[in-house]
């Protein structure tokens, strides 16, 4: 089994696809995160429902996260 945190930590300036617990998607650059998995994304993608919106600059909060996949 992974970490979730040795993902993220692998991923710094990476782009990233997550999952949320709202079945959205979001994919974008992870410039950062802490310990509870609060993250920070740039050049962010929103995708709901084949509907893609781009919305820049993220701060999300780690307990919506359902899955992490690095790009």
């Amino acid at each position: 089994m992974v970490m979730p945190l040795s993902v993220l930590e692998k991923s710094i300036n990476k782009r990233i696809s997550l999952l949320l617990k709202d079945n959205r998607i979001l994919e974008g650059k992870l410039m950062g995160y802490d310990d509870y998995m609060n993250m920070v994304l740039e050049d962010a993608e929103e995708t709901k429902d084949e509907l893609v919106r781009r919305i820049g600059t993220v701060v999300l909060r780690g307990n919506n996260v359902v899955t992490i996949v690095p790009k």
